[in-house]
């Protein structure tokens, strides 16, 4: 669901593309297992670069952003640019559970051509290393 101030809209299932509008198959990028994308935005670039704006945003305890670290589990934009994500943390007593979804809030609202952004933080499913991008995985020696 994407709100505003004013008022709330229900979206409806997007079909999931990757950051490149290819087919969910592709692999143009490594993206976690757990994450869905999918935009209906009329700008073809406005999911990646929604993407690399959250990418920005460092857990503080692990060297990782919290995209590649799965932490993102659903990004959905519509055709007016609202933009609502789901995140989950590493554990419901991290020391940044207040902090870092209002990080993720504003890394999404920077990008041009957003115009508003909804987060929401979810438990289910829980995190694990499963859901790291195969580059987050490595870059952890976590095989």
């Amino acid at each position: 669901m994407i709100s505003t101030e004013s008022e709330t809209t229900e979206t409806e299932p997007m079909d999931p593309v990757d950051v490149a509008g290819e087919s969910e198959t592709s692999s143009a990028t490594d993206h976690p297992p757990s994450v869905r994308l999918a935009s209906v935005a009329p700008d073809e670039t406005l999911l990646e670069r929604v993407v690399t704006g959250v990418r920005g945003v460092y857990d503080p305890e692990i060297p990782l952003n919290i995209y590649d670290l799965g932490l993102i589990y659903r990004i959905d934009i519509t055709e007016e640019g609202k933009v609502a994500i789901d995140m989950t943390l590493t554990s419901p007593m991290c020391p940044v559970a207040e902090s870092l979804p209002g990080e993720v809030e504003m890394a999404a609202r920077g990008v041009d051509g957003v115009s508003d952004v909804v987060v929401e933080l979810v438990w289910d499913p829980t995190w694990g290393p499963e859901v790291m991008s195969e580059a987050a995985r490595l870059e952890l020696g976590i095989f």
